[in-house]
């Protein structure tokens, strides 16, 4: 019974930042103010889905090319020495508060097509769990459902010289959170259409010193959850920028240093009581949204927006990894979420397998709204190249 209370309220959680605005009390005038975030639906599409930037603070778009990329930056794909392979993650979702049932998975398969291009594919599910509803009389004849929402992507990714690639995906979005009819409404599953846009640059063609990355994702269409209303809900379409120095100290022997730079382009969540503002936000267009994001009348403050992740990688001979990260969400609103991250990897080689298993940590630290959903758990991602 705790379990299904536990996940209503991860549930409701996931609805307010669809359908509602969020308020906080103002400690002089005791008068509601509406809090300053960036509200989106399919909230579980800024979730980093692999262990191996996990372990790093969520790094990854600057950083040398890794399989894992495929859920990222694919414009790094081509670099790949390994012609083609297939990637399992999977992260548990607030394991801290008990829960069993309620996870992010993911696979996906890459395959280089020759010396200059790649393609990929992938695939993330997000279980909530089963879910108990009662009505508004406290009873349980209502049936119970098990939200959940997940994405498939395919991709293609191009060298266009020797220093420069460029990547792009199309990805499908289907998100179920309730379903049937409830307060007089009738509930569906939300579907959209998105895509992603990315670059990666070298330096030196053996990966040794300055890389960077650049990626626009989840550019695409609203999204609605139901028949009888006519507001439909961004997706979280996101700008990000890394960069990531390579020391090989010998042959055997380097260390990696990167730091990247997110954020959300999704106007702020309007005060329901400022109407222009409202109308304003529902009425706009998907593109429209991205410059009002950036406004000083509809955005939130440039230095509240910033995502910053920060990471070390060591490699011993491409066998054995360890990795360490810092993540800062820069918005007050939201309690200035900070944590640390841990990681490691090995490769398993013999003739007819070769696997690389990676495991990331995140540190707990926070409580409340800045507690991150992730604290003391272990996730995991295995590579099987062919």
């Amino acid at each position: 019974m705790q379990s299904n209370k536990l996940k209503f309220v991860l549930l409701m959680g996931i609805s307010m930042l669809v359908f509602g605005n969020v308020f906080a009390q103002t400690t002089q005038t005791n008068k509601p103010t509406a809090l300053n975030i960036q509200s989106t639906a399919v909230p579980f599409m800024m979730i980093s889905p692999d262990a191996r930037s996990g372990g790093m603070g969520n790094l990854s778009l600057g950083m040398t090319p890794e399989a894992n990329d495929l859920f990222g930056n694919t414009a790094k794909l081509p670099y790949l020495k390994e012609p083609k392979g297939f990637l399992i993650n999977y992260t548990p979702w607030l394991k801290d508060l008990g829960l069993n049932d309620v996870y992010l998975a993911s696979a996906g398969f890459y395959k280089i097509l020759n010396d200059q291009s790649a393609i990929n594919t992938s695939l993330r599910f997000f279980s909530l769990g089963n879910i108990d509803f009662t009505d508004e009389n406290g009873s349980t004849n209502l049936p119970s459902q098990r939200p959940s929402e997940f994405s498939y992507d395919v991709g293609y990714s191009l060298l266009l010289n020797d220093k420069l690639s460029i990547g792009a995906t199309i990805r499908y979005i289907h998100s179920q959170l309730v379903k049937g009819p409830y307060s007089n409404i009738e509930y569906k599953a939300g579907n959209t259409v998105s895509g992603d846009v990315s670059l990666f640059y070298r330096a030196n063609p053996n990966m040794n010193g300055l890389h960077a990355g650049l990626l626009l994702s989840n550019l695409g269409g609203k999204i609605s959850y139901s028949n009888e209303t006519k507001n439909k809900y961004f997706i979280p379409a996101n700008i990000g920028l890394g960069i990531g120095y390579l020391n090989k100290i010998d042959p055997e022997n380097s260390i990696e240093f990167g730091a990247d730079v997110n954020r959300l382009m999704v106007p702020s969540t309007p005060d329901q009581s400022d109407v222009e503002s409202t109308n304003h936000y529902f009425s706009q267009s998907v593109i429209n949204s991205y410059f009002s994001s950036f406004s000083s009348k509809y955005g939130i403050p440039f230095s509240e927006s910033l995502k910053i992740s920060t990471g070390i990688e060591y490699n011993y001979s491409n066998q054995f990894f360890l990795r360490g990260g810092y993540f800062m969400d820069n918005n007050k609103s939201l309690g200035n979420m900070q944590y640390f991250t841990l990681g490691t990897s090995f490769q398993y080689t013999s003739e007819n397998v070769k696997a690389k298993f990676n495991i990331s940590y995140l540190i707990p630290s926070g409580g409340g709204i800045t507690k991150n959903p992730l604290s003391n758990t272990l996730r995991f991602g295995t590579v099987f190249f062919f």
